[in-house]
């Protein structure tokens, strides 16, 4: 099986989404000032009566309005696209989505409400993503996306050979099967929570040397079934491979 010290693909695809990902959604330390600049975009469209497709006043008027930065305010704004609730137009500006003023002033009272995931939630959500993609991906992967998985699952390899941390080789590997589904929204999803498993991974110190020996041999057997089309298989494989974290998961002391 021949040796990749870079699957180019994970590189250029996966990390650039991961990294987006990571500057859209809020983050810790502005967490409160971002929520408060989207409750008061939320009450200037309703004062101002907006409808889909009205525009929005510039970043720069917005910030001045609400005293705060214009990078504070581009966050707040680029959540909200994220959600759909917004359109950003080059040259143009922002605007209104295509949804009423009840959805849309439902919706961001749930962003709103949002707390920040622990490390329990992020596990059990991948684990019920991954037995089903597992399954899609040993039914619909092309020959280039088992090609992009094995690329992964040697990369995976290499590091920990050679002694070094793969918890980001580790996950790039699941994040290769995802895509392999062929269903974007798992896919966009996974890439959704990905960076928060890996930031956990590392202050939990989930991944010692004896488990990550282990998870060699554990991609390979699914990797293999997947390559065989053989969907049960590659279920039961990923089951094996998902015990010790989580069992790991529900030993954690908050």
């Amino acid at each position: 099986m021949p040796k990749f010290d870079k699957p180019i693909w994970l590189t250029n695809y996966s990390i650039n989404k991961i990294s987006m990902k990571t500057e859209i959604l809020p983050k810790n330390e502005n967490d409160a000032l971002q929520k408060e600049i989207i409750s008061k975009i939320r009450d200037y469209i309703n004062y101002k009566n907006l409808e889909p497709g009205d525009k929005l006043p510039s970043e720069r008027k917005l910030s001045e309005s609400f005293e705060v930065s214009r990078s504070n305010v581009r966050e707040a704004i680029q959540t909200l696209e994220y959600y759909g609730l917004l359109k950003s137009k080059p040259q143009s500006g922002t605007f209104v989505a295509d949804i009423g003023s009840v959805a849309l002033n439902g919706m961001i009272t749930d962003i709103l409400r949002l707390e920040k995931p622990d490390f329990k939630s992020l596990v059990e959500t991948r684990i019920l993503l991954e037995l089903k993609t597992v399954r899609l991906a040993a039914l619909r992967r092309t020959k280039e996306e088992l090609k992009e998985i094995e690329e992964a699952l040697e990369a995976y390899s290499k590091k920990v050979m050679n002694g070094e941390d793969a918890v980001q080789e580790d996950l790039l590997f699941h994040l290769a099967i995802a895509k392999a589904s062929g269903n974007s929204t798992i896919n966009t999803f996974m890439l959704t929570i990905t960076p928060e498993i890996i930031t956990n991974f590392a202050k939990y110190h989930v991944c010692d040397k004896n488990i990550a020996f282990i998870g060699i041999q554990e991609h390979r057997d699914i990797y293999e079934a997947i390559k065989n089309q053989d969907p049960q298989l590659a279920k039961e494989k990923m089951k094996v491979h998902f015990k010790m974290l989580y069992q790991y998961c529900y030993n954690i002391k908050d």
